[in-house]
């Protein structure tokens, strides 16, 4: 509580999630999960359902995560998330209980467990890193992956687009949601100081590569999820208190202080959308999905701004 951290400078020089561990060159989600740990500290007591970190951090009795962590089952992690919470009110002990969980165990196989603790207004961080399939388990296809994008499960690319979880959690009632990407390291740092600060249920989305479910060199991860930002296909922003905002670069983009990329620059390293690349039809469709996204959450910043009666 009351950190600060205005430049990268000021970023925390305590490591919690330790060198050893296993996760792939360029694993955007240990990326994140090191930034995570780094913004909360060692006041944090983390659940994680079956997903890449509960393999990475380590086999029994060594771990590369520093703080205590809790291995449950995939469709729970938001609920047990909710009983430690609990426990801990209970013994007067005031600890960040954080479930850290993939978009398979979030947007899927563990949404009724979040969407419940939301309703319920758990007193709870629930940070899903979106690496949009089932990587962990043979990279099959997610609702969050997106629409033309190859996995094991859809080879010829998908055919539905990805679902909006944080439009979901925002309609739910959670105190805070907003999406992250650690490839814009200070508004990923500013919005968790902000998450860490409130109460009830707080929802953060964090795009999250991966080289081999992506079908990319590794080397690329931090270009990549600029790409991302760059081009409209992630977006960053933030709902609190009734008022929706975008942040940081598609703040500028939304305002028309800076232009989108061309999608096909972020589509291309990728091996997962080369048959996007090799379909006419199947790109013109991609960029509607995107435009739509906007067009949706350009409209909702208009109706939901600081500006809004109540």
């Amino acid at each position: 509580m009351g950190k600060e951290i205005k430049t990268v400078k000021d970023i925390p020089l305590q490591e919690l999630l330790l060198p050893g561990h296993v996760a792939c060159a360029g694993c955007g989600m240990a990326i994140s999960v090191r930034h995570v740990l780094k913004i909360l500290g060692g006041n944090t007591v983390v659940t994680v359902p079956a997903c890449c970190l509960s393999v990475i951090q380590g086999l029994f009795p060594k771990t590369a995560v520093a703080v205590p962590l809790k291995n449950v089952p995939f469709a729970s992690a938001a609920a047990v998330a909710s009983g430690l919470k609990a426990g801990f009110r209970l013994q007067g002990k005031e600890l960040n209980v954080v479930a850290i969980a993939g978009d398979g165990g979030t947007y899927d196989i563990g949404l009724q467990a979040l969407s419940g603790a939301v309703e319920r207004g758990e007193d709870i961080i629930y940070f899903c890193y979106d690496n949009q399939a089932y990587m962990n388990t043979g990279i099959q296809r997610s609702g969050a992956t997106p629409y033309g994008a190859w996995t094991t499960t859809t080879p010829k690319g998908k055919k539905e687009r990805r679902k909006d979880l944080g439009l979901m959690m925002i309609a739910n009632g959670a105190t805070y949601v907003a999406t992250v990407n650690p490839s814009f390291p200070m508004d990923f740092y500013g919005k968790f100081l902000k998450a860490e600060e409130k109460k009830g249920p707080r929802v953060l989305i964090g795009y999250s590569v991966c080289p081999p479910g992506w079908r990319y060199t590794p080397e690329l991860s931090i270009e990549l999820g600029k790409l991302a930002v760059q081009t409209g296909a992630w977006i960053l922003w933030e709902f609190e208190e009734g008022v929706f905002r975008f942040t940081g670069y598609s703040k500028r983009l939304a305002e028309g202080k800076a232009k989108r990329k061309p999608i096909e620059l972020y589509l291309e390293p990728q091996g997962r959308f080369r048959n996007v690349l090799r379909d006419p039809e199947k790109l013109k469709a991609l960029k509607r999905g995107i435009n739509e996204r906007w067009r949706v959450y350009r409209k909702i910043a208009e109706v939901y701004s600081s500006s809004t009666p109540g």
